[in-house]
């Protein structure tokens, strides 16, 4: 196993050579250049504190995979956020909600989040885009470097997921 042994000339050109491509890969699943960009910063940061442990002819697949698992992070993050800041809203309107309401409102989201964890990512990305953060198709195809086509496709393979498994329609 040969190790990086990176010295500042060495990274920098490893950030030359995959930056571009590694920001894209990242603006393309997030659809924030500015994040993909903190992000590629992320990824070269942890290469040079490991850079001793790094073999060369893994670097290219490495730097994809942390960058990959860093956005995955991140939204974990902005769902627990949301999921808080939901939370907060839910509670202020509680006592609106019959108790059996809020435990049938409850299980449904805990059946929902399930079905779209197990989904297929493609058709979870756009689904979320589409129905969460009301992006439209063309705007989504673009984010994603698709056709409109294929986020239909993948819309309506998400949605046929959904009215199998919970038998209402999305």
């Amino acid at each position: 196993m040969s190790t990086i042994g990176f010295d500042k000339k060495d990274l920098r050109c490893a950030y030359d050579e995959y930056f571009e491509a590694l920001r894209n890969f990242l603006y393309y699943k997030s659809g924030d250049i500015a994040l993909a960009e903190d992000l590629v910063q992320e990824v070269f940061i942890r290469i040079w504190e490991k850079r001793s442990e790094i073999r060369k002819d893994s670097l290219k697949s490495l730097l994809f995979t942390i960058g990959n698992n860093l956005l995955l992070n991140h939204f974990n993050h902005a769902k627990i956020v949301r999921t808080h800041e939901n939370e907060a809203k839910i509670g202020e309107r509680k006592e609106h909600k019959t108790p059996q309401f809020q435990l049938e409102e409850k299980e449904f989201e805990d059946r929902l989040n399930s079905i779209l964890e197990e989904m297929p990512p493609a058709s979870r990305e756009v689904f979320l885009m589409n129905r969460i953060d009301k992006v439209k198709y063309d705007e989504i195809a673009l984010r994603l470097g698709i056709s409109v086509k294929a986020v239909e496709k993948r819309m309506s393979k998400a949605l046929a997921i959904l009215r199998e498994t919970l038998g209402r329609k999305i």
